[in-house]
């Protein structure tokens, strides 16, 4: 069964940078993607980034795009969301999520396993 754990969260001012990671544990990925997305409070959750686990294609939410970037590193089975020139409205509950099948990368219905999340809030 795999497993997935965010961190990096925290608290930043406008404008700064935070970097979050994706450890993936138990089954190693051969195919499919990861995903992030977020969830304000009362909010629905919103795709952020995905990128292919076999591959270089990367996927971003316009609202992130040219902001945030999307890694791997398949060997060590790991996910990475680089944050910069951030804003309040990124301040989210930030979750990790995996997908072995088909279907859009920017649906959460596509994606099998899910971390517990991460907060980052930004400060203004």
């Amino acid at each position: 069964q795999v497993q997935l754990v965010e961190s990096g969260g925290g608290l930043v001012q406008a404008g700064g940078s935070l970097r979050l990671s994706c450890a993936a544990s138990g089954r190693t990925f051969s195919s499919g993607g990861v995903g992030w997305f977020r969830q304000a409070p009362g909010k629905e959750r919103d795709f952020v980034a995905a990128i292919r686990w076999s591959g270089v294609s990367t996927y971003y939410a316009d609202s992130v795009k040219g902001r945030f970037t999307i890694s791997r590193d398949n060997a060590k089975n790991t996910a990475t969301l680089q944050m910069n020139s951030l804003k309040p409205e990124d301040t989210a509950v930030y979750y990790c999520a995996a997908r072995n099948g088909g279907g859009s990368y920017y649906s959460p219905e596509s994606y099998d396993y899910w971390g517990q999340g991460t907060q980052v809030t930004v400060s203004s």
